[in-house]
């Protein structure tokens, strides 16, 4: 069956997964995190995707990014692919592929989930356990985003940028942000969107990308009569 094309609106915001084949690492040095970060920040500036925030976790990126062009996170990933595996592949003496497939991505309803999806990214390895707070973590955008330090890849969201006046206020109403843990459900939403590639987002917006892109942008409901006392136990009790 062929593929379906992602879901791809300029200006539109998208959370993008890639992960080491069989979750293998994909870094083992601090060198190798400094030349993907440098290979993904000539990528963005050559092919016109502004980057939000990011975790290099040790099998696995997360990217919260925004594509200017139609093709833009796609030529970004593919110059990334190729480039980090020779790299690696000749840093390492190993030949064969690196990554798991296609890279994930969804596209992403600015209003109520970009803030929560850069936290869901900086927070990944405090939910892995390798560190206590995001603060802590040296490959993330957190820093960044919530401490003010510089970063050259990072381009705030419009989103972020509404936080506050200054760089301090919004730096500030950032970090107040993670104060809040994240529901176990919209941990569930975020992955099953990413993983899945469908769009993350409300019934609004979803239906409003169904219109632009004249394509489902959700799963399919499976079986019964979704109105039926027995369906509505069913749905309650997997709360």
């Amino acid at each position: 069956m062929a593929r379906l094309p992602r879901f791809v609106i300029p200006g539109q915001p998208q959370h993008v997964i890639q992960r080491g084949n069989n979750r293998e690492v994909i870094f083992v040095t601090v060198v190798d995190y400094q030349f993907y970060f440098e290979i993904l920040k000539e990528a963005c500036a050559k092919y016109q995707c502004d980057v939000h925030a990011y975790v290099l976790m040790t099998n696995h990126v997360h990217l919260l990014m925004t594509p200017n062009t139609d093709d833009g996170i796609s030529k970004v990933m593919q110059s990334l692919g190729r480039r980090y595996v020779q790299y690696f592949n000749y840093t390492y003496d190993r030949t064969g592929t690196l990554w798991e497939g296609r890279y994930k991505a969804t596209l992403i309803d600015t209003e109520h989930y970009l803030l929560t999806c850069s936290r869901y990214i900086e927070l990944n390895p405090v939910r892995a356990k390798m560190i206590k707070h995001p603060s802590d973590y040296l490959w993330s955008s957190y820093s960044h985003n919530a401490l003010g330090k510089e970063n050259s890849l990072i381009t705030p969201h419009s989103l972020y940028k509404k936080l506050g006046r200054s760089c301090a206020e919004r730096e500030k109403a950032y970090r107040e942000l993670f104060r809040a843990r994240i529901a176990d459900l919209t941990l569930s939403e975020i992955r099953e969107a990413t993983n899945k590639s469908w769009v993350l987002g409300n019934d609004r917006f979803r239906k409003k990308i169904e219109k632009l892109t004249d394509r489902q942008v959700t799963p399919k409901a499976r079986g019964g009569d979704r109105k039926s006392d027995e369906y509505q136990v069913f749905k309650i009790d997997r709360v």
